[in-house]
């Protein structure tokens, strides 16, 4: 039996979203802004995997998708707005569709996501907080609805799955990631070049924007937190911005020491995209709740206004009154 709450947002089990995906034809399928390898990963194997149900489908980004995706990315078929099925994965608010939110935002028919944040904007959800990434839950779906998973989409489950836990190095890892990724090993998914591609390749560019941001690092509470900021300026000078700076986020988890790494990167004039990474006992989540996002216990985000100087006093208030919070014994004087 479907589950509904007072946001009117049905909650799915895995059996009953298996059989919603077989009872349409005509599917939207959305990705978030700023696409990672989870995001794009779960869109993509999904599609392969209605396609070969003789379902029409296609994936919409808001933004340009990286050319190191391109392995298992490609252009899909048109499918018209008008009684289509619209999907979201990933997506565990309709803010990060961008661009699309307005379009969009108000008619998801389905969404299937693995944050524990996800507001309940769709009309149907699938939520599995314990999965490590939304590609685990899409390889239950299609294993579950027999679908045939070829070798293109086992590289695009693979590639979802490897990214959103840091080559399997995130606490959100369980022996079940571990199952399906052996499992994806029997397809031709060539995971050393997957892994070099998404984990050991760093443009000139990058290199030189990672040295002005490191030049410009911030340690405070007794150097538990490290601050990182990727402004307007540097971007420009360097010619590196959007997509290729999601690794900037993970720097802070190589520092001993830091429990509580914050990225900000600017977006616009006014406005920051905040990326908190956290070891325990700290809840990124909890962080980036006090500034409007949300997320998993060791990594989220958020969206800030104001300059620098604003969001960065906003960003340590909240990491403040966390530690405050946890009792971690730590100076919060900022």
């Amino acid at each position: 039996m479907k589950k509904k709450d007072n946001t009117g947002c049905q909650k799915l089990t895995l059996k009953q979203c298996a059989k919603y995906l077989k009872r349409h034809d005509n599917y939207i399928i959305l990705t978030h802004a700023s696409p990672d390898g989870d995001t794009l990963g779960s869109a993509y194997a999904l599609y392969y995997g209605l396609n070969e149900i003789g379902k029409r489908a296609c994936v919409i980004c808001p933004d340009v998708i990286p050319q190191k995706y391109d392995y298992f990315a490609r252009i899909t078929d048109h499918v018209t707005r008008e009684n289509a099925t619209v999907i979201a994965v990933d997506v565990a608010d309709k803010r990060l569709l961008g661009d699309l939110k307005e379009e969009f935002g108000d008619i998801v028919d389905l969404n299937i996501d693995h944050h524990i944040s996800n507001t309940q904007f769709a009309k149907n959800l699938y939520l599995d907080a314990d999965a490590a990434a939304t590609a685990e839950i899409i390889f239950e779906l299609l294993t579950l609805m027999r679908v045939n998973i070829n070798d293109i989409t086992a590289k695009a489950l693979y590639t979802g799955i490897a990214t959103d836990t840091g080559s399997f190095k995130y606490s959100t890892v369980t022996a079940k990631t571990h199952i399906i990724a052996a499992m994806l090993y029997d397809y031709n998914i060539n995971a050393s070049e997957i892994n070099r591609l998404m984990f050991d390749t760093k443009s000139k560019k990058l290199i030189d924007l990672e040295r002005q941001v490191l030049e410009t690092a911030e340690f405070h509470f007794e150097d538990k937190c490290m601050l990182l900021c990727v402004t307007a300026e540097m971007q420009e000078k360097t010619g590196c911005s959007g997509t290729e700076l999601e690794g900037i986020a993970v720097i802070s988890r190589s520092v001993d020491g830091v429990k509580v790494g914050v990225t900000m990167k600017q977006t616009d004039d006014n406005e920051f995209k905040v990326s908190v990474r956290t070891y325990e006992p700290f809840d990124a989540s909890e962080i980036c709740k006090k500034l409007g996002g949300g997320g998993h216990r060791g990594a989220a985000g958020a969206s800030v206004k104001g300059n620098l100087k604003e969001v960065k006093q906003k960003v340590l208030l909240a990491v403040s009154e966390c530690l405050e919070e946890q009792n971690a014994g730590i100076s919060t004087a900022l």
